[in-house]
């Protein structure tokens, strides 16, 4: 759902509702078939050119059915207005994985309050580690194996690789919002935002 407010022209524009800075909420993913992927829990950090931003403090838990972890290190992940792509850049990761992002379809956020955010994932990823493993697209194997299984359309297919394989330019060439400082920026936000025990406290000053 969308508000209106009025540009520069005097002409309605339309504005994407979104919690308020520091709310608490959850990413919802799903697989192609509509069956429950992961939800990670996280706090809504702000929104600039790139898209939206979600917070995950150290801490905090991400889960799927069979499977759950804590966040070792801080985390944000951004949500572009394309619907195509979650950026998630990691600081302190464990693994030195400074980069992940899950390719995917139909992000949506929620028409009512807490305005959080859903989407498809779509099993390639791109990822950059920090360890000597470099820059690559992963999970290619689940792609071909899910392709068949849930008989993906041959449009989306083609329009995913072709995404996957242009972010992997992207993140290599260091471009924004794939550079260490747009990244670190929302890092710092969220540290700043000094949460525990899992709560909100606000934006910060």
């Amino acid at each position: 759902m969308t508000a209106e407010q009025t540009n520069n022209d005097g002409v309605a524009a339309s504005v994407p509702r979104r919690p308020a800075i520091g709310t608490r909420l959850s990413a919802r993913w799903r697989k192609w078939d509509g069956s429950p992927h992961w939800v990670n829990d996280g706090v809504y950090l702000g929104r600039d050119q790139w898209g939206d931003w979600i917070g995950q403090p150290v801490g905090w838990g991400s889960s799927r059915p069979g499977a759950s972890f804590l966040a070792e290190g801080p985390n944000v992940t951004l949500f572009p207005p394309s619907g195509d792509h979650a950026v998630t850049i990691n600081r302190d990761h464990p693994r030195q994985m400074r980069i992940y992002i899950d390719i995917a379809w139909d992000i949506q956020w929620s028409d009512s309050e807490p305005y959080e955010p859903t989407g498809i994932d779509m099993d390639l990823d791109v990822v950059r580690a920090d360890d000597g493993r470099g820059i690559w697209i992963d999970d290619r194997d689940e792609w071909d194996e899910h392709r068949v299984r849930y008989g993906y359309p041959l449009d989306i297919v083609e329009k995913l690789e072709a995404l996957a394989v242009d972010l992997e330019r992207r993140v290599t060439a260091r471009e924004a919002p794939f550079d260490d400082a747009t990244g670190d920026h929302w890092l710092d936000r969220l540290v700043a935002m000094r949460l525990t025990d899992g709560e909100s406290t606000g934006a910060p000053a």
